[in-house]
């Protein structure tokens, strides 16, 4: 049974912590705009950005049940567990609320490692929840400037801080980050 707008806000946001919420509210005013600008459809964009992270405060253990019971991705288990909710919503977008548009699920899968060959909705979604209003962290007015210039050298310039972050915390970087963000630069020298 697929869920109305208002009847997958008010599921989600029950799953959420008020400022969680509030988040996931600016990722979907900023997917909206983002859509409009480049030529997505704003109504996936929103239906992505409002169960991008449904999954994300849910216990460690249950995502990791998920995973491993479901089929879903057992590699996401070696790296760390900020990846899991993504995969996890997915299977919660499909499972609890009838999505089963594979676009929608693609942008929640990939908003928070990217992947090769992202479609346009992977990066609106990808590229609002670095931007949305609420983000606080250094660079990200140059990300949002460069939004409204390129989707890709904005994503480019958002997988660059994580990646630079990690390495300086001496963290695993996720491959499908790295792989992407080679991907969108190969996209940008072609453009040249």
């Amino acid at each position: 049974m697929a869920y109305s707008r208002e009847a997958l806000i008010e599921a989600v946001s029950a799953q959420m912590p008020d400022k969680r919420w509030q988040h996931t509210l600016g990722v979907m005013e900023t997917s909206v705009k983002l859509a409009k600008h480049y030529g997505s459809d704003p109504v996936q964009a929103e239906t992505a950005a409002i169960l991008h992270d449904v999954a994300k405060y849910w216990p460690v253990e249950r995502m990791k049940e998920i995973i491993e019971q479901n089929g879903l991705s057992a590699e996401l288990l070696q790296y760390d567990k900020q990846l899991w909710h993504a995969e996890v919503g997915v299977f919660v977008a499909q499972q609890e609320y009838g999505i089963t548009d594979p676009e929608i699920l693609g942008a929640i899968r990939y908003h928070t490692s990217g992947r090769e060959g992202m479609s346009l909705l992977e990066k609106v979604v990808c590229l609002a929840d670095y931007i949305e209003p609420g983000r606080d962290f250094p660079g990200v007015d140059e990300i949002r400037r460069l939004s409204k210039v390129s989707l890709e050298e904005a994503l480019v310039a958002g997988f660059d801080s994580t990646i630079s972050l990690l390495l300086q915390k001496r963290r695993i970087v996720f491959p499908l980050t790295m792989l992407a963000r080679n991907d969108l630069v190969r996209i940008l020298e072609d453009k040249i």
